[in-house]
């Protein structure tokens, strides 16, 4: 894809990932696809929609900077991983009590929007299956490298790692982790997620729910 071309939104982008996966898709029937809420939820709809694959999704949670909460330090996710930027940690003189405090916030915040989000239905096993992690780009990949170590503590098998966009210097460390990396547009001068897309408003609960739900729905009726 272009590079100097914008998705329209999240749903067109898992389009055009699943365009871009073309034939390279191993172990595919067998694959389970993870979206990282909430903004890779309808990027991995659209995306398992066109692969014809399941859909679930695995939560991880920025930590945020204290006092710069925009900026991320690391991330967390399910079963007590956590990725921290040491670096970051280091040149802005954060106490480990302060990351310490900031992951339990993370892991509790974690932990209700499983119970939000999966309304009862467990979470699915990953031992020994090929695993297509989703979101809708990648500027630092904190997020995704904590998706992609909760991953690997379940045991999956396979591990793919699946963005419409991502900044270069991410795409390439985040490819020497994963088996496979699919992202059609890598630009010299990223910016953010957000400028490859022409409407990209704040997914919200609602719509995550919405959306799996709906999956779920197809998914029990083709089973």
């Amino acid at each position: 894809m272009n590079v100097n071309k914008r998705y329209k939104d999240r749903l067109h982008a898992g389009q055009q990932l699943a365009l871009a996966f073309g034939q390279a898709q191993p172990a595919r029937a067998a694959a389970l696809i993870l979206a990282l809420p909430r903004g890779g939820v309808p990027v991995g709809y659209a995306l398992a929609k066109g692969l014809g694959l399941p859909l679930d999704v695995l939560l991880v949670r920025k930590l945020g900077l204290p006092g710069h909460e925009e900026f991320a330090m690391g991330a967390v996710g399910t079963d007590s991983v956590r990725i921290v930027n040491s670096e970051v940690v280091h040149a802005f003189h954060v106490a480990p009590d302060q990351v310490a405090s900031a992951c339990v916030r993370e892991w509790r915040r974690i932990a209700a929007r499983e119970q939000l989000y999966r309304q009862g239905r467990p979470q699915p096993q990953l031992q020994g299956r090929p695993v297509i992690l989703v979101d809708d780009g990648m500027a630092t990949g904190a997020s995704m490298r904590a998706a992609i170590a909760v991953a690997r503590a379940k045991g999956a098998a396979h591990l793919t790692v699946a963005v419409p966009v991502a900044a270069p210097d991410t795409c390439a460390a985040i490819r020497r982790e994963v088996d496979q990396l699919v992202c059609p547009i890598v630009p010299p001068a990223f910016g953010a997620v957000g400028a490859w897309y022409r409407h990209f408003d704040q997914t919200e609960d609602t719509e995550v729910r919405h959306l799996l739900a709906q999956a779920w729905q197809e998914q029990t009726q083709h089973a």
